[in-house]
């Protein structure tokens, strides 16, 4: 118990101090995660929409292709995108792989049926009426797509949530496709893992510390916007 206490005493020193390697890391593990949720949002909001309103062969397949991918282990993620994005993959020539734009690439194909899922769980929940109501008055595509976004906007808000949850805790796609490189690459959970192997405890405490911070942050805001919204 002595080493946690002081690893963690350590680890506060750090975060009091900002430490510029904690800062780096941090900042990354944020913008890639951000960047992720926001792409992996842009397709799949419109994409559990879509499967949500409208019957079609397959509809159901579909549903049950989405839910089990939910389940989608990270190094399965990380191997299909280091297939495309390797010197001997399709986007080989762009020299993606070990930088930041392939941990979004794997992020985002891992957060994808994540949001799609629970934005068709929270589009299909939604009173019919909505929609009925919406056609009546005369909604267009794009019309009826904002009432329903706005009719379902926690069941939304709540998916984008857990999906910024999944991805800032994982590691298997950013170890993969990130390569884990000091100052370039290194993000929160690859540098714990880090410096777990080498024994050092101190920054690995630190990083926990923050990503539990990050998310129990990130989690108070979403209730704070929820509870506003319904004053």
């Amino acid at each position: 118990m002595e080493f946690l206490s002081d690893s963690i005493a350590s680890a506060c020193r750090l975060i009091w101090d900002l430490d510029p390697e904690l800062l780096a890391i941090v900042v990354l593990s944020l913008e890639v995660s951000c960047l992720s949720t926001a792409l992996a949002g842009i397709a799949g909001v419109p994409a559990g929409i879509l499967i949500a309103l409208n019957d079609f062969p397959g509809k159901r397949l579909c549903i049950t292709i989405c839910n089990t991918l939910l389940a989608l282990p990270t190094v399965v993620v990380g191997l299909f995108a280091y297939a495309f994005i390797s010197r001997k993959g399709v986007l080989g020539a762009y020299d993606l792989l070990y930088t930041p734009a392939a941990i979004v690439i794997g992020q985002t194909i891992l957060l994808f049926p994540v949001i799609t899922t629970f934005v068709l769980s929270a589009v299909a929940r939604l009173d019919d009426r909505y929609r009925k109501t919406a056609l009546t008055l005369g909604a267009g595509p794009v019309r009826l797509a904002g009432t329903i976004i706005r009719e379902s906007r926690f069941g939304i808000m709540a998916a984008f949530i857990l999906a910024f949850g999944r991805v800032i805790a994982e590691v298997g796609i950013s170890m993969m496709l990130g390569g884990n490189v000091k100052g370039y690459t290194r993000t929160i959970t690859t540098a714990m893992a880090l410096e777990y192997d080498k024994g050092e405890f101190t920054l690995s405490v630190a990083l926990g510390m923050v990503l539990l911070a990050v998310s129990f942050s990130v989690n108070i805001l979403f209730h704070a916007i929820q509870g506003r919204s319904r004053v």
